[in-house]
């Protein structure tokens, strides 16, 4: 592994900060623990340095592929005006043809073959840089990708392939060609982001490059792909979310006065009760209500939210969803056994009755789901109102949340807004938070520490 003149103990406390930066969580001892184990490897290998930093470092499977770019940051395969001529004579023809036959030939056989990444590195090189702005160039990943076009070979590789290797499923040489294009883009990016960083700094590049692990991801910013990966994230919260309800709720409920027991008791104290017996409550699973803010301002919340709603559907005995803008209707319908939760989702916008003049009005909301749906909350209801406290300063109706709340068995508030933003312009989260507690839910380790709360 080739290094620059900083030291690896500066590198290293690099690395860490920047690991913390991205938003993996690395502690202090952690940090010391990865330290000790530059004592034990072999520096010059860096695979093995690779792989003693994520067994000290890494702890979800979430977490490895940010680990992995700013590992190949900090710890670059070359520097430039190093690589020698290995990495360009026999791998570089002059010719455009040649290189893409060459590109083809490397894309059949495996990417972990070093010729793979030398050759990525020498097409970066040779096409990778042009002018950004009069009189500076950069490095970019499209004029490569753009002059090898290494999706216009997939015929002609996939003709190879199948004829080299009689019997080969087409199906997996499909699957086989589009695995090496990929991994030729990504190591053409990862060359492009190592020369951005020994220009401006390998900190700029870090900061920018990296996106958080799924679960610090702000819903409010989720991508639809963080939306599709935050639905593996939804399942096993779920779980704990009614299990911690329902410990809570057995801890909660002391029973009924078992009378024939108190009186039999006080006859040893002259028929003073002086030990209340209880009748031992009926065990049974929580019943849940979701009231779930749909308006464009929290959008991807409300997504992220009617995931959960989805998955808690199998928790609960009875679970009753209802979305909101300026008014509510109730949505449990959509979430029926066997329905598509990304159908239920677009459902929504066009059958559930919840906008009048389309802005957010949590006060008449409140009045509305009281008034229409009075049976909806009771004595063994958990009630979760999921939503940004943002009423457009209309009446904020706190008497009749209060009455709501006071009708539950446990009512909670999960807002998505940073706590720094809360009562700014038009919100009311400190004096809705007075009536229910409420808590910061941005992203999943949030909505996780929540659920940790409720133990």
């Amino acid at each position: 592994m080739t290094t620059n003149t900083a030291s690896l103990v500066d590198r290293h406390v690099g690395f860490v900060h920047a690991l913390r930066e991205a938003g993996l969580p690395v502690s202090p001892a952690e940090g010391l623990d990865a330290a000790r184990a530059l004592m034990v490897v072999d520096l010059a290998e860096r695979e093995t340095l690779r792989e003693a930093y994520a067994a000290t470092l890494v702890k979800r499977p979430a977490h490895r592929p940010g680990f992995d770019l700013l590992f190949d940051l900090w710890f670059p395969p070359v520097i430039s005006g190093t690589e020698g001529t290995a990495v360009t004579e026999g791998a570089e023809p002059r010719e455009l043809p040649e290189l893409r036959e060459r590109l083809a030939e490397l894309l059949m056989g495996d990417p972990a073959d070093p010729a793979f990444r030398e050759f990525a590195r020498a097409m970066v090189g040779r096409f990778g840089q042009v002018q950004a702005a009069p009189g500076r160039q950069s490095w970019f990943s499209f004029p490569v990708l753009r002059a090898l076009s290494p999706e216009t070979l997939v015929a002609r590789m996939l003709t190879a392939m199948l004829d080299e290797r009689g019997g080969l499923p087409e199906k997996v040489a499909r699957w086989h060609i589009a695995r090496t294009i990929e991994a030729f883009t990504e190591a053409v990016a990862s060359d492009v982001r190592r020369r951005i960083a020994e220009e401006s700094g390998v900190e700029k590049i870090a900061r920018s490059a990296v996106r958080p692990p799924i679960d610090q991801v702000d819903f409010l910013r989720a991508t639809r792909e963080e939306l599709a990966r935050l639905r593996r994230e939804v399942y096993p919260l779920a779980r704990r979310l009614a299990t911690r309800l329902s410990i809570r709720q057995k801890r909660g409920r002391r029973g009924r006065l078992d009378f024939r027991r108190t009186v039999r008791a006080s006859l040893s104290t002259g028929g003073v009760p002086l030990t209340t017996h209880l009748r031992p409550p009926r065990p049974h699973r929580p019943e849940l209500v979701v009231l779930c803010d749909a308006s464009d301002s929290v959008s991807t919340f409300s997504h992220f939210t009617l995931l959960l709603t989805f998955a808690l559907r199998e928790q609960f005995t009875k679970v009753r969803a209802f979305a909101f803008v300026d008014t509510v209707d109730e949505i449990t319908g959509l979430f029926a056994p066997g329905a598509d939760v990304l159908d239920a989702i677009a459902r929504l916008t066009e059958e559930a009755d919840i906008v009048r003049f389309g802005r957010t009005d949590y006060g008449h909301v409140f009045e509305r789901f009281a008034e229409r749906f009075p049976d909806a909350v009771g004595p063994r209801t958990s009630l979760l109102i999921l939503g940004d406290a943002r009423s457009n300063y209309q009446v904020p109706a706190l008497g009749t949340l209060k009455r709501l709340a006071g009708q539950a068995r446990h009512a909670y508030w999960l807002n998505p807004e940073p706590r720094a933003q809360w009562d700014t312009g038009d919100s009311l989260a400190t004096s809705y938070g007075s009536v229910v507690p409420m808590h910061e839910c941005r992203n999943v380790a949030q909505l996780a520490a929540f659920v940790e709360t409720l133990a």
